[in-house]
């Protein structure tokens, strides 16, 4: 009795190794599948933050400014005249941004402001020089939608 239950016993620890194998290549081929479509998620997600940033909220900022005043900022004003009263503007009414602050691009570099600018002459050239901090074809810019 007593050797019948010790065989029973023996029998039913662990797993064989055919059934780790298994596992071992269903968890392979589901990461095989995932993987690819999560790594480019981090690049997509910045480059769409700072779209919105360049086409929503640093547009309307600008556009207030420009409404009060009539004119956009300087190039040399910079972007720092949406918080801050440069003192050749005529209406002031800011900070146009919220938090007060100018906000940095996804990768932690300022945004690049000219006006008028170069791409539109009668306006402003709005960009991040996205992941390589260069320009290149990467950058994140307001005249190409």
């Amino acid at each position: 009795m007593r050797l019948r239950r010790l065989k029973k016993v023996q029998n039913s620890f662990g797993f064989t190794l055919i059934e780790i194998m298994l596992v071992v290549i269903i968890i392979g081929v589901l990461a095989a599948m995932v993987i690819p479509n999560i790594s480019g998620r981090g690049k997509q997600a910045r480059e769409a933050a700072a779209r919105a940033d360049i086409d929503a909220n640093m547009s309307a900022a600008l556009d207030l400014y420009e409404l009060d005043n009539g004119v956009y900022p300087s190039t040399e004003e910079g972007l720092k005249a949406l918080v801050e009263d440069p003192g050749s503007a005529n209406n002031w009414n800011g900070p146009y941004l919220k938090k007060k602050q100018i906000p940095k691009d996804p990768w932690g570099r300022e945004y690049v402001y000219a006006s008028p600018g170069v791409h539109n002459s009668d306006e402003y050239d709005l960009s991040s020089l996205g992941p390589d901090g260069t320009p290149s074809d990467d950058d994140v810019v307001n005249w190409v939608k």
